[in-house]
């Protein structure tokens, strides 16, 4: 085993988010935006939260890879994340594909987009890099997951959540002995191993891995030379490591940064419209299990600079109120009655308008008298006046995207076609 390193091993590392999937199964939510840049939690992106726990746990050094219409995910982190100063050595790169390697090729998989981007890595004169999802929910310290790789004098060390055996099927899932060792790595298993001494749960690939970079950079040169390799971490470069290396798992319950010691360890893939509604309205809750109010580990965003929410109209049936809410910078909530929902910015709201469980993201305009039940509302959407959605499935499905859930999402494209045809 190496000797523990004086200093926080963060301070020598980067982050290398990949953020260049296309997240198909949020329908029309990505249709014009990549999944790490949908908009979450009444304020942020998705991408913030890889971007904020490396920032957090003390990480400088960042790239962004992107690939799919990449533009508002761009345009959110120039906005957003443009204090690093490289005169202090920190530094925040977006790494479009951009065909730098050859004519032609585009970023062919997860290993291939940190491949085609050596010379840039190689520039940080770093000594660890963390390859992140971008796309996830969730608060960690990495620093605690780097500690753990120098410790073990691993190959790489995989992020792992514990899962329920029934539920790992829909994972990868790592099999290990007793020190956390990985000795297979399996994709989707219809029988997953168990953790030992726990039957009734198994380990699940976070997509979050460690290497050393002088080791990585070898492997991905290798990696990059073999014709038959689909250059993916998950589908070869670590199941290579785990036949010829040493692959150590390490347990998220370990780094979760928690906001009480008793909260379960929050991890959401919001990648459906069922889970990305649910995720944000569980935000409404008495005490949610992911805290944004933690001003110990903040999620740094983009802010507009917009006034505070307003609330208008003190009348019996025409009352501007909101319970159990979250009501973002700049919203009117004009004469409507607003419960369990979530308004993210300058979301506007008319009278006789109700809102039960809606999700609207920034700048939708609810029109008067409509009602609105168990809604995902995309960016920019004028709700016409008197729509009624939430109460009839059957109706619903005719104009709009009903999910197995029964939450419905609404674009304006939806909208203007309903509105053609009546």
């Amino acid at each position: 085993m190496t000797p523990k390193i004086n200093g926080r091993l963060s301070a020598r590392s980067m982050a290398f988010v990949l953020a260049g999937g296309r997240g198909s199964r949020l329908k029309e939510l990505t249709d014009n935006r990549v999944k790490p840049a949908v908009f979450f939690g009444g304020k942020a992106r998705i991408i913030d939260f890889a971007l904020s726990n490396a920032l957090n746990s003390g990480i400088r050094k960042m790239s962004v890879a992107t690939q799919y219409k990449a533009h508002s995910l761009i345009r959110h982190c120039q906005r957003g994340w443009n204090f690093f100063r490289a005169e202090r050595n920190e530094y925040l790169d977006i790494l479009p594909a951009s065909q730098r390697v050859e004519e032609n090729k585009w970023y062919v998989g997860t290993a291939d987009a940190v491949t085609q981007n050596i010379d840039i890595v190689d520039s940080y004169g770093i000594e660890y890099i963390l390859i992140l999802a971008g796309d996830h929910i969730y608060k960690m310290d990495y620093e605690i997951m780097l500690r753990q790789h120098v410790d073990t004098n691993a190959d790489v060390t995989v992020g792992c959540l514990t899962v329920p055996r029934e539920e790992a099927t829909a994972f990868g899932v790592m099999h290990v002995d007793e020190n956390y060792r990985i000795t297979q790595f399996l994709e989707k298993p219809a029988d997953p191993p168990s953790i030992p001494g726990d039957p009734k749960h198994a380990l699940a690939s976070m997509g979050i891995y460690v290497f050393k970079w002088s080791f990585l950079r070898e492997l991905l040169l290798v990696d990059a030379a073999n014709p038959d390799s689909t250059h993916d971490f998950g589908g070869d470069l670590i199941p290579e490591i785990v036949k010829n290396g040493k692959a150590q798992a390490h347990r998220f319950n370990d780094s979760c940064v928690r906001h009480d010691p008793k909260a379960p360890a929050y991890w959401r893939d919001v990648g459906t419209v069922d889970a990305f509604w649910r995720a944000n309205i569980d935000l409404t809750d008495f005490t949610p299990d992911l805290d944004l109010w933690d001003t110990n580990w903040p999620i740094w965003t983009y802010s507009e600079s917009v006034p505070p929410a307003k609330f208008i109209h003190d009348q019996e049936d025409r009352r501007g109120s909101a319970v159990s809410s979250l009501v973002s910078g700049g919203c009117i909530v004009s004469g409507t009655e607003i419960k369990k929902s979530l308004l993210f910015t300058q979301v506007h709201t008319n009278s006789y308008a109700s809102l039960d469980q809606v999700v609207a993201l920034p700048y939708v305009n609810v029109a008067r008298s409509a009602r609105l039940r168990n809604c995902v509302i995309d960016r920019g959407v004028h709700i016409p006046q008197g729509l009624v959605v939430g109460e009839d499935p059957v109706e619903d499905a005719k104009w709009f995207r009903v999910t197995e859930g029964g939450v419905t999402l609404i674009t304006q494209s939806m909208i203007d076609a309903r509105a053609a045809k009546l």
